[in-house]
């Protein structure tokens, strides 16, 4: 995923009201979605999902350690994004992909307690937000949460 120039930034904003951002990469990061991807919601949550399936194919799974570091950095990422977005169907979508690529990793869960405790407070969170939403969805989605 590309993030903008400054310049492309400084330009966008001129056609929209007024707006504070620092020269931080993650201001730039949420403004880039705001003004280029915030229109496409479905696309940037397809985005976000190759980015995290491209760094779920760099996890050492032969060493325990280097996979719990990986994999936590592809939650922060995922966490950032939802952040972002702040749509709660976004959320409960991009956590369901994480925890379901998780499991196609074939890393013993049950033998690392961290993963473990990983995976289970996410399928937690999944669950809380799905409270949320409407019951239609509330329904597919809760079919996806109980595969896993």
């Amino acid at each position: 995923m590309r993030t903008a120039t400054i310049h492309e930034l400084k330009q966008e904003l001129f056609t929209i009201p007024p707006r504070l951002a620092k020269f931080k990469k993650e201001n730039k990061e949420l403004l880039t979605y705001l003004l280029f991807e915030a229109q496409d919601e479905q696309g940037y949550i397809a985005s976000v999902k190759q980015e995290m399936d491209e760094l779920y194919k760099e996890v050492n799974s032969s060493n325990v350690y280097f996979a719990k570091k990986t994999i936590r950095k592809i939650l922060r990422i995922a966490n950032k994004h939802i952040r972002y977005m702040g749509s709660p169907q976004a959320e409960v979508e991009l956590l369901i992909h994480f925890c379901t690529q998780l499991k196609a990793t074939g890393l013993p869960l049950h033998k690392s307690p961290v993963l473990t405790n990983l995976f289970q407070n996410q399928v937690k969170k999944i669950n809380k937000v799905l409270d949320s939403l409407h019951e239609d969805l509330q329904y597919d989605y809760r079919k996806e949460v109980n595969r896993l």
